[in-house]
């Protein structure tokens, strides 16, 4: 590779594209569905930027049309109600939740807006994606790609070059490692 009209090195290979297999967080979730409700425990353990676990019990309907779950959080003694994401658009979801935290004493609201796309500043696809090893033995792995197109340029009589090209980037990871147990009566 030569170096541009800059006098600078163009980006090696490395800079351009990078993927992270080393997920932050790890979960393992065990599931118990009774009588139309899923009662659940959730071990997270995060790896970056902290070390941190976290412990928390779930109890949702089983209903297809589900509008709620409770979140019961032992070691910061909260609790929280929160809704399903509402779709708002194909690509944007709404959740609402309430919250009381029995160290602060405190209730309080929050409400998030989310998508698979967007990014700062960068394009950017986050998604998750299950695999079913057995019954009742699932894996869902979250991912996230941020990524700039390849750009594709070119003049004539301008003083520009005839044909530029700008091979774009790729940061890929993924983020965490699910596994789930599910026990059906």
């Amino acid at each position: 590779m030569e170096p541009g009209l800059s006098g600078e090195e163009p980006p090696s290979w490395d800079e351009l594209y990078n993927i992270n297999l080393m997920p932050s967080e790890l979960f393992l979730k065990f599931r118990k569905e009774i009588e139309g409700f899923r009662v659940g425990v959730n071990l997270e353990f995060y790896n970056a930027p902290t070390n941190e676990y976290q412990a928390k019990l779930v109890l949702k309907p089983l209903a297809h049309d589900r509008r709620w779950k409770f979140i019961y959080e032992p070691i910061h003694n909260d609790v929280r109600l929160l809704s399903k994401k509402i779709p708002i658009t194909k690509f944007l979801n709404l959740q609402v939740g309430i919250g009381h935290s029995f160290q602060m004493k405190t209730t309080g609201w929050k409400w998030k807006l989310t998508t698979c796309l967007g990014g700062d500043g960068l394009s950017r696809i986050r998604n998750k994606t299950s695999l079913g090893l057995c019954p009742g033995v699932d894996f869902r792995f979250a991912w996230k790609a941020d990524y700039v197109l390849p750009e594709f340029t070119g003049a004539v009589g301008t003083g520009e070059k005839l044909f530029n090209m700008e091979s774009g980037r790729l940061q890929a990871s993924l983020d965490r490692i699910e596994t789930i147990l599910t026990h059906t009566s």
